[in-house]
């Protein structure tokens, strides 16, 4: 049984990452102090690389401290919403600005679902446009694209068959994987990703459900997230079971230590579809998209 945190190669990017990637949305709406304490836990805990994005509130400022000492200690990617070449270019300006740093090693398409953005996107004085002129000028090394929901992974295949991506992330869980045309579509990307070396990011491993209306309490994720313990253990070797998958972590930092913790218990075995089922059942846990109505955050 490993006690450090596992490592793979990201996709054909060279570097060697930790499963778990830290989930910078955490770090959002936290206090610089907060910010500091978590970002501290990151290095000591083997994890070597972080995920941030513009629209995560204050994430990128929270992180500038922590980067100044540290920058060449993790891999840091971060996300543009933005969907033309002339916004994209400034969201990636300004990301850099807010961090303080000159490049960062991953910039990605955010949440790139819908027919028409993803034309924009990738149309003549589109956003990958501008982020293609930001590679020939070093200010980012590898360019990926992200997306919610269960159209992702077939528009993920789309956006592979227009240029070579250097990742992709996507949600990945039990009950989401309980959906045969999810199950099916997520598989056909992986086998496309292992095939040509593209690195599969993962999101909403831990996740229990959408908040109920009558949560009173906390929230720090847009949906709630199974609390530590062993559902969220199972969860996560649900997850890292996958030798192919990383684990991008909650927006709760506070499971952060339960999630690391997981990780770190390998190696790690598929949970038996038996305790998935009373996990899902204990928990009254529900799918985060439906394909219909709750496919949108």
């Amino acid at each position: 049984m490993t006690t450090t945190m596992p490592r793979q190669p990201f996709g054909s990017t060279g570097h060697l990452s930790s499963r778990v990637i830290f989930g910078a949305a955490a770090l959002g709406g936290m206090s610089q102090e907060r910010a500091d304490a978590t970002l501290a836990a990151l290095l000591p805990a083997g994890i070597n690389h972080i995920d941030t994005a513009a629209g995560y509130g204050d994430s990128e400022l929270r992180l500038r401290p922590f980067l100044a000492s540290h920058r060449t200690d993790v891999f840091l990617a971060t996300k543009t919403g933005e969907r033309t070449a002339g916004e994209a270019r400034a969201e990636l300006e300004r990301s850099l600005e807010r961090m303080g740093v000159d490049s960062v090693d991953l910039i990605q398409l955010h949440n790139l679902v819908e027919p028409d953005e993803w034309e924009v996107a990738h149309a003549p004085g589109g956003a990958l446009e501008a982020l293609l002129r930001a590679r020939e000028e070093g200010l980012v090394r590898f360019i990926g694209v992200t997306g919610h929901g269960t159209r992702i992974p077939a528009r993920h295949l789309q956006s592979l068959d227009r240029f070579d991506y250097d990742s992709v992330l996507a949600p990945y869980n039990p009950m989401l994987m309980s959906n045969p045309q999810y199950a099916a579509d997520i598989e056909r990307l992986i086998e496309t990703c292992v095939a040509r070396g593209v690195a599969i990011q993962t999101i909403k491993s831990v996740a229990r459900r959408r908040w109920t209306p009558e949560h009173s309490g906390s929230r720090f994720s847009w949906y709630e997230p199974l609390p530590a313990g062993p559902a969220l253990e199972r969860a996560v070797a649900f997850t890292l079971s996958r030798t192919e998958l990383f684990l991008n972590s909650s927006s709760d930092a506070r499971l952060l230590p339960a999630i690391i913790a997981a990780a770190t218990s390998g190696p790690h075995t598929r949970p038996d579809d038996s305790d998935l089922r009373a996990d899902a059942a204990e928990w009254e846990m529900s799918p985060l998209f439906d394909g219909a109505e709750l496919e949108r955050i």
